[in-house]
């Protein structure tokens, strides 16, 4: 006698446990690469609020200089 199974037949677009895995890897990568892209927005803002004030009077002087030739 054959032996039977409960279970069907897999199909094309059945998840298998690797294929949920590779998939959880993949979510968590890009959830890493999002709080990377976070922190270096944090950085940014952080450098132009901290250098802020200094490179708006450059600019402004150089705009000056620019302008009296």
């Amino acid at each position: 006698m054959l032996p039977t199974s409960h279970h069907r037949a897999a199909r094309p677009g059945d998840a298998t446990p690797s294929t949920l895995r590779r998939l959880g890897e993949r979510g968590a990568g890009l959830v890493e690469y999002a709080l990377l892209m976070a922190l270096v927005a944090v950085v940014c803002v952080a450098a132009l609020v901290f250098f802020g004030g200094e490179t708006n009077s450059n600019f402004t002087k150089s705009g000056s200089t620019i302008e009296g030739r």
